[in-house]
């Protein structure tokens, strides 16, 4: 019998061969990579868990409870989002010295880092608002003019119309605006803090606060113009009105007694 003759095979076998080798390599890659990344994410965001539950511990349970339920000396922490402890924790206003009627804002003790695994603590006690993105809250592409208008409409009754703060009932006040980072300023419109309220996305969106931080950056920012000279501190009515009838009044007397001076002197003669 003759041997059957064996089957050529095609120039370009060896080249499927290796795509499929290739393929089979990638998909394995795909089906393994993302579960790793995945579990590496979930062990960092358990240690950042963990060390802000150290820190809270020595820094914050005293007032706020051992599990953020609250105590008389502090409001509960549950729900308030890793945004409200960015803002608090970052501007200096926690661990407050002492209670009163208001928190003021101080030096910072903590480290970003640390900040961000006592924000990650927090957030695990219940959702709440997160911590923004660089990008939601940089004033790039904002509109400075409609962010006026916002301003103007939602915050100016307290903040003052240039962000110079103000004065409210009962010892609290509105803080100056001047030198509050944009991360801070979208923090505070997102959690509503102290006395301030809250403006969620649903009520005023990405956009708006963005504008608005355009605008506060604009006007109370290191380049900010004041093309009218002396500003006044910016307070509006108060220091103008204050002024107005120190100096106003004071030339009118002044100038009164300068006139019945003169007549008197002119009746004598």
């Amino acid at each position: 019998m003759k041997k059957l003759s064996a089957r050529r095979r095609h120039p370009l076998a060896a080249v499927v061969v290796l795509l499929l080798a290739l393929a089979a390599t990638g998909g394995l890659y795909a089906a393994f990579a993302p579960a790793g990344t995945a579990k590496a994410d979930v062990t960092a965001q358990s240690l950042a868990i963990e060390e802000g539950k150290k820190l809270y511990a020595v820094g914050c349970a005293t007032c706020h409870g051992t599990g953020g339920q609250g105590t008389t000396d502090g409001p509960s922490l549950v729900g308030v989002g890793s945004a409200a402890v960015d803002f608090q924790v970052g501007t200096g206003r926690m661990p407050a010295q002492q209670p009163g009627a208001q928190v003021p804002r101080k030096k910072v003790i903590y480290s970003q880092a640390e900040i961000d695994q006592l924000a990650a603590y927090i957030a695990s006690l219940g959702a709440g608002p997160i911590t923004p993105k660089a990008g939601q809250y940089s004033p790039d592409g904002a509109d400075i003019a409609k962010g006026g208008d916002l301003f103007r409409s939602n915050c100016a009754q307290c903040h003052n119309f240039t962000g110079k703060g103000g004065a409210l009932t009962n010892g609290k006040y509105a803080p100056d605006l001047e030198g509050v980072s944009p991360k801070h300023l979208y923090e505070a419109m997102q959690t509503g803090p102290q006395n301030m309220p809250s403006f969620p996305d649903t009520s005023m969106p990405e956009q708006e606060k963005k504008d608005i931080i355009a605008y506060v950056q604009a006007v109370n920012g290191v380049k900010a113009d004041n093309p009218g000279g002396l500003s006044l501190g910016g307070l509006g009515p108060v220091s103008e009105g204050l002024f107005a009838w120190v100096f106003g009044l004071g030339a009118l007397i002044a100038v009164a007694v300068w006139v019945a001076a003169h007549t008197a002197k002119a009746k004598k003669s």
